[in-house]
C-alpha cells in the first residue's frame, strides 16, 4: 500500500465517521500512537526508534516533552 492510498483511506475512514479530514492526516495519527506510548511507558528512547528520529530534540519537540525531562528520562535507558 502506497503512502497516498493509506492518506485516501484514512480520508474515507474519518468522512465515515463524521470527522474533518482537514484537521486529521497520517501524521498526526503516526504522533498520536507513539505520544500514548510516551504516556504510558515514559521510554522516550522507544519513542525515538518508533519515529525515526535521529535526535533525541526531534523526538521532544514533536511529542512536546520539556527538554530537561527527556534527557533525565534517557539517561535511564541504556543503549
Amino acid at each position: 500500500m502506497t503512502t497516498r492510498q493509506y492518506a485516501r483511506l484514512l480520508d474515507d475512514w474519518l468522512d465515515l465517521a463524521g470527522l474533518d479530514h482537514t484537521l486529521f492526516g497520517t501524521h498526526s495519527l503516526r504522533r498520536t500512537k507513539v505520544a500514548l506510548i510516551y504516556k504510558r511507558t515514559g521510554n522516550l528512547r522507544a519513542c525515538q526508534l518508533l519515529l525515526g528520529h535521529t535526535k533525541l530534540e526531534m523526538t521532544v519537540r514533536e511529542l512536546g516533552v520539556k527538554l530537561d525531562y527527556a534527557q533525565e528520562l534517557s539517561e535511564q535507558v541504556d543503549l
